[in-house]
């Protein structure tokens, strides 16, 4: 039986998060269990549990799973993948942002979260058309032509693992 709660509120994960209740600590220490909330400037977007996180950082991937050392860190574009039973239950694409580790509890805050699922070939290949074409004479037009491929780079490996699933 899947643990799904209704859909969160920026407001709860943050309170969840930064000042976290008796009840809430008792809910999340669940054995060999995290709690994932990812949050975008416009909500909050997942609040569930699994069994290993896998994150996509800016200098590649880490796992989580119950017990990991507390830890910040930026994120990078691509899937974030949710783990429970020995199986991939839930897959999102998301889009740089930070992650914090701490006490069984992962907070994703990213710029864009979307379910894997809805990335496409054609999406990727629009991001990679989009990231070309991007001027890169300026310092600053250099460094949003590199966050743009990275993107690119991310949504293709999406798409690709799509592509691959039955």
């Amino acid at each position: 039986m899947a643990d799904t709660v209704p859909e969160p509120t920026v407001q709860a994960a943050v309170e969840h998060t930064l000042m976290p209740s008796e009840a809430t600590e008792l809910a999340d220490a669940r054995h060999d269990r995290v709690r994932v909330t990812v949050v975008t400037p416009e909500r909050a977007v997942l609040d569930t549990h699994a069994e290993m996180v896998v994150l996509p950082l800016y200098d590649g991937e880490a796992a989580v799973l119950s017990g990991h050392a507390p830890f910040v860190a930026r994120l990078g574009a691509g899937e974030l993948r949710l783990k429970s039973g020995g199986a991939i239950t839930q897959r999102w694409y998301v889009e740089f942002g930070f992650v914090q580790v701490r006490q069984d509890v992962v907070t994703v805050l990213t710029d864009r979260a979307v379910p894997a699922e809805e990335i496409t070939a054609a999406v990727a290949e629009g991001a990679r058309r989009d990231a070309e074409a991007l001027p890169a004479t300026t310092p600053g037009e250099r460094s949003a032509k590199a966050k743009a491929r990275d993107r690119a780079t991310g949504l293709a490996r999406v798409a690709l693992h799509n592509s691959q699933r039955p």
